[in-house]
């Protein structure tokens, strides 16, 4: 069977107080969306539907050569729901599983994706969704479920009732769901809700009162619910996103010296017995050799090619790099 993927970008960085499309603010270095499109194909995603809308030409631009990937324009912004069904006619094409993702939360992570994947398998449910336990709910929809913990419904936080919004289960929009229940669904979305939207969170109970299983699964961090809407946010995401890089640059045998005075960007190769040293910094998609030490005070340009064994200072990288 396979598996596709919609991820909804189309929105603006009204907020961000930017012209930029808000998908294509950098996190390390890489696009916020390209991080969301990596995870999908970690998880064995075949085909993306990215629903596009304010500066579609550019984001297409950033990204338009990957086969894998179809573009779907939202001309109007009618809520989530509205966006999921500017891709009926493609999913009519397909059988198997749909995943709906928010383009603007690059901390999703392929494994995770996974993780929900296989319990949508095993409890053969028509949608499934994880969910994340926060200490601070706020702006996030509600995890509403029976005596029994079985999931009844997601309630936007503007429709929350006072009871509601003590709830600490939250909804970080991460859908699955087969694609027949999926168009079923979606054909009876109504915007009968404060904002006059159409809510992609509703397929949930749509799908549920017509008797087909629905799954709520905690399989998502706290940290990995963080989405992007203001440049502090932008800020805080970066961070989280530095430390997972660095991690990962140290479990393949690198020493980091001093990591809060070092800067690695996305889609770095360092070699294993290679040294960072303090106030270095390492373009995107740079290649570092093993044996190599970084500074101090170095700077690798992205696609920077630094061979084996060699030595940047910050006095001669360029002749280094040469």
């Amino acid at each position: 069977m396979s598996i596709t993927a919609i991820i909804l970008a189309a929105g603006k960085s009204t907020r961000m107080k930017s012209k930029r499309p808000k998908v294509l603010h950098e996190i390390c270095g890489k696009p916020m969306l390209g991080y969301v499109f990596d995870a999908c194909f970690d998880a064995g995603v075949n085909r993306i539907l990215a629903v596009v809308g304010h500066g579609k030409d550019e984001v297409i631009a950033q990204f338009g050569g990957g086969k894998r990937i179809e573009w779907v324009e939202q001309t109007e912004q009618l809520g989530t729901g509205h966006a999921a069904r500017m891709c009926e006619k493609q999913l009519r094409q397909e059988h198997g599983d749909v995943f709906i993702l928010a383009g603007d939360g690059p901390l999703i992570r392929g494994e995770v994706l996974r993780t929900l994947l296989n319990a949508h398998h095993e409890e053969r449910a028509a949608a499934s969704m994880a969910t994340a336990m926060v200490d601070n709910p706020t702006g996030y929809g509600r995890i509403v479920r029976d005596g029994e913990g079985n999931f009844l419904e997601i309630v936007e936080e503007l429709d929350c009732t006072p009871q509601q919004r003590e709830i600490h289960e939250i909804f970080p929009s991460y859908y699955c769901a087969r694609t027949e229940d999926l168009l079923s669904a979606l054909g009876q979305l109504t915007p009968q809700n404060k904002k006059n939207e159409y809510y992609l969170t509703d397929v949930f109970s749509i799908l549920r009162r017509a008797g087909r299983k629905v799954i709520a699964v905690q399989a998502v961090t706290a940290e990995d619910v963080l989405s992007i809407n203001t440049r502090q946010q932008l800020a805080e995401v970066d961070v989280i996103m530095q430390d997972r890089i660095q991690k990962r640059v140290r479990d393949c045998g690198v020493t980091i010296v001093s990591p809060i005075n070092t800067y690695i960007e996305s889609d770095v190769s360092i070699g294993p017995d290679s040294i960072v040293q303090p106030f270095s910094f390492i373009g995107r998609d740079a290649s570092i050799g093993p044996d190599c030490v970084i500074g101090p005070m170095a700077m690798v340009p992205r696609q920077g090619i630094v061979p084996e064994g060699t030595i940047v200072t910050g006095t001669c990288r360029e002749a280094a790099l040469g």
